[in-house]
């Protein structure tokens, strides 16, 4: 074996699309940090200023723990429902948008299509989008929950379809397995696990999302949220934040406990 081998890499010198790249991330830093107006003064004002909602939120309020508990209870139908909803809805999407499932392109960039817009528009402008269609309420934040699950969900369902063992699904088409009975035979079967962790995530990801859609009037506990800031009571407000806390990390040790189980 060669010295040549034990030597460290040299740095190469980058190319040109890599220095480019680099200066316009640089530029965007660079801005962003002078508009952002950073100075000591800003940040040690809001230490105090937070120190002084801390001291303002302490102790926490509970006269209003009734109208809070309905709201975190709305909070997580939104959140179960929408997900619920999402998730059967993504299945045949991501089916839809596979190579291995759907050989015909124009179809798979059709359901890609509609998956990257439901992945890329923020939760809250599709929120707001939806309490301006059918008003204030629950009913917007469910739909909005329903659009980023299938964002989330087909999108790693269809990768989970893409990486499957085909000897399965050839064994079944080689027996004149129809579309279905391959779908519902192979793809199906081998997926699930995979399948309902991800979903399990996705109703993580929806109970968070939750809680803040009411900031817009899409229901939920947001919107007692906001009211309270609004109108600095800010001991409720920490009553609030603290079942929220709680909720989440319930839900989040239920879920993982879940998730070892199909492991």
């Amino acid at each position: 074996m060669g010295k040549n081998q034990y030597m460290p890499k040299r740095f190469k010198m980058p190319s040109l699309f890599s220095l480019i790249l680099l200066a316009v991330v640089a530029y965007f830093f660079i801005s962003g940090w002078n508009n952002a107006n950073i100075t000591f003064e800003r940040l040690f004002g809001g230490i105090k200023n937070t120190w002084s909602f801390i001291e303002r939120a302490f102790p926490p309020s509970f006269e209003r723990t009734q109208p809070a508990v309905n709201a975190m209870i709305e909070t997580f139908e939104m959140a179960l429902i929408g997900t619920i909803v999402g998730v059967i809805i993504s299945l045949p999407i991501a089916i839809l948008s596979s190579k291995n499932t759907t050989p015909f392109a124009p179809i798979r960039w059709v359901m890609k299509s509609i998956v990257s817009a439901a992945r890329t528009i923020p939760d809250l402008v599709w929120a707001l989008i939806f309490v301006i269609a059918i008003g204030l309420g629950p009913l917007a934040g469910i739909i909005t929950i329903i659009v980023d699950t299938i964002g989330f969900c087909t999108k790693f369902f269809s990768e989970r379809i893409e990486e499957m063992d085909k000897g399965s699904k050839e064994a079944l088409e080689s027996t004149g397995s129809s579309y279905f009975g391959v779908i519902t035979g192979s793809i199906l079967p081998q997926g699930l696990p995979s399948f309902t962790s991800t979903s399990l995530y996705a109703l993580e990801k929806a109970i968070r999302g939750a809680t803040i859609l009411g900031l817009v009037g899409a229901g939920g506990i947001g919107m007692e949220l906001n009211a309270s800031m609004s109108l600095r009571k800010y001991d409720e407000a920490l009553m609030m934040i603290l079942m929220i806390l709680i909720f989440v990390i319930v839900v989040e040790n239920i879920s993982s406990r879940i998730r070892q189980r199909l492991i």
